[in-house]
């Protein structure tokens, strides 16, 4: 069996991150659309009658543990270059640091240039809300929250799991993410089959997300985000997101939350943040507070790893 060390786990999450800003995703196929075909498939198949929780269960496990056990096979036998560079390509696989910048960083622009047609199209893109007669405020928060969520589930939650398992902990959440975004609605039809879904990734998501908020409040105004993440987090639906999202609209002085439109219908949200009302500048400014975060966490990384070989030393 092939254990990483402490130092190598940092160094090859360097690159791993390094990796994924030089190439971002995929241009061709994403190996997610075939994972998300064949959950798709599952779906169709299992998701039918009274025993669709138990059914979801098994959906999950089969869509998830098959990859995952064929990745630890891997990085298990080869020998230790080449179990690294699959650990990086697996990092690199379950990150998603440029792909997020690349999908808010041009509606920052565009609201700059005030361009409100083209920021509604870009950011629908990319949240699940109504936004066709979204003004610049509801759109600048619509890409805040999704900035400072994003940052858990597309770049942090993977580092967290690549830290505690290697490339196939990294693997195992970005699945696990991924079959959440798709089944874990409370809708007739996900609501039992989906929920084993969304409960693993709310396990799988319990510690990266305290750390990300952690790491938002670190990296920005510290006293506000304690204040926003201690006295609002629990007022959002979600358990791990409503941290992340309070703790990173404090950090940024920002009011996020509040109405949206989803599915033609208005639903009040709780406010989360404090200070300003959400403006373009505010967008940039969580894209730098994700940046700032991960700098963080790569340094952490680093200097428990010296301090480690250190020790033993």
């Amino acid at each position: 069996m092939f254990f990483l060390s402490l130092y190598t786990m940092a160094v090859l999450a360097v690159l791993g991150v390094i990796v994924d800003r030089l190439f971002g995703e995929p241009r061709t196929r994403h190996p997610l659309i075939c994972f998300g075909q064949i959950a798709t498939q599952l779906e169709a198949r299992l998701n039918a009658g009274h025993r669709a929780r138990p059914a979801g269960i098994f959906a999950w496990l089969a869509a998830v543990v098959p990859p995952v056990a064929i990745a630890w096979a891997l990085v298990s036998v080869l020998p230790f270059s080449y179990a690294c560079l699959v650990h990086v390509l697996l990092l690199w696989f379950a990150l998603g640091a440029k792909s997020l910048r690349q999908h808010i960083a041009p509606i920052a622009r565009a609201l700059s240039f005030g361009d409100l047609d083209d920021v509604r199209a870009l950011t629908s893109r990319i949240v699940s809300r109504d936004t066709s007669n979204a003004d610049e405020n509801a759109l600048s928060r619509a890409a805040i929250e999704s900035a400072l969520e994003n940052g858990n589930d597309a770049i942090f939650g993977a580092l967290f799991w690549f830290a505690v398992a290697g490339g196939p902990g990294a693997l195992m959440f970005r699945l696990t993410n991924t079959l959440d975004a798709m089944w874990g609605y409370r809708t007739t039809r996900y609501l039992r089959f989906g929920w084993a879904a969304a409960r693993f990734d709310d396990v799988l998501n319990f510690l990266p997300a305290r750390l990300t908020a952690a790491s938002y409040a670190l990296t920005g105004d510290t006293r506000s985000a304690w204040h926003c993440w201690r006295t609002q987090a629990r007022s959002w639906d979600s358990p791990n997101a409503g941290p992340v999202m309070a703790s990173g609209a404090g950090s940024l002085n920002v009011v996020i939350g509040g109405a949206a439109v989803y599915r033609g219908v208005l639903e009040h949200r709780p406010t989360l943040g404090v200070g300003h009302d959400a403006t373009p500048r505010h967008v940039v400014s969580a894209l730098r507070l994700v940046d700032r975060s991960v700098l963080l966490w790569l340094a952490v990384m680093l200097i428990l790893a010296l301090m480690s070989t250190t020790t033993h030393g």
